[in-house]
């Protein structure tokens, strides 16, 4: 495992990534903590492991729904696992839920048309927008490790891909595969952000002074209040 692959390990809970990942949910559970409840929840593209990491896997006062291409079976009782697809969450009423929740996973969608129907969609089901992606700026890019990976063109991420592992891809061969992989990833401007989220509180989060990733919110009662003591 390399030092960039060791910092952002999901299973080491003293990695850069699950350090960042703790301090940014406790901003979330300042947000969330005067919400009524029981609290609905709906998870976007999320596992109920994450849950569980952060201490709210048996809550009785939350209910959480993930929507997932491949949802997985938990063991936890207030997490409910449901096949969808995150740009299109036709089988949810209206305002449904109290929380639309995103950890990471807009940047997966390939393209900005469908990063918008997914905000639209998050803005429709719940009164309340949580979300977090990477910044495109940042020069380390998250998924392949790779300084300026997302600033390079199309064919000179398939070229390295196929010859070479970058982060947990690759390589890979096969053309075609090749393309996939390296299109799965869009990483998004703020420019791009506030343009789905308009009105909505941006906060940074940085690492060595630079700007890591976006935490996109709105509707929370005491946002407001939380924003100003930050």
């Amino acid at each position: 495992m390399s030092f960039i692959q060791s910092l952002s390990a999901v299973e080491n809970p003293m990695s850069l990534s699950n350090r960042m990942r703790t301090k940014r949910f406790e901003l979330f559970e300042r947000l969330a903590a005067n919400m009524p409840r029981p609290l609905r929840i709906i998870d976007l593209g999320g596992t109920p492991e994450f849950w569980e990491q952060r201490g709210w896997g048996e809550r009785s006062d939350v209910h959480i729904t993930g929507v997932n291409i491949q949802p997985k079976v938990t063991g936890t009782n207030n997490f409910q696992p449901v096949f969808g697809d995150v740009t299109d969450l036709s089988q949810f009423p209206d305002n449904s839920f109290d929380i639309a929740f995103s950890n990471s996973v807009i940047e997966h969608l390939r393209d900005l048309q469908s990063q918008a129907k997914m905000a639209c969609e998050m803005k429709r089901v719940a009164g309340a927008i949580w979300l977090q992606t990477p910044n495109y700026w940042f020069p380390i890019e998250p998924h392949f490790h790779i300084v300026g990976w997302q600033w390079l063109p199309i064919w000179l991420r398939k070229a390295i891909i196929k010859k070479t592992r970058c982060g947990w891809r690759g390589p890979c061969r096969d053309e075609a595969e090749a393309e996939d992989i390296v299109r799965e990833v869009r990483l998004m401007t703020k420019r791009e952000l506030v343009k789905l989220f308009p009105d909505h509180i941006f906060v940074a989060e940085r690492f060595c002074g630079v700007v890591k990733s976006w935490i996109v919110h709105s509707g929370f009662f005491n946002q407001m209040e939380i924003r100003k003591a930050a």
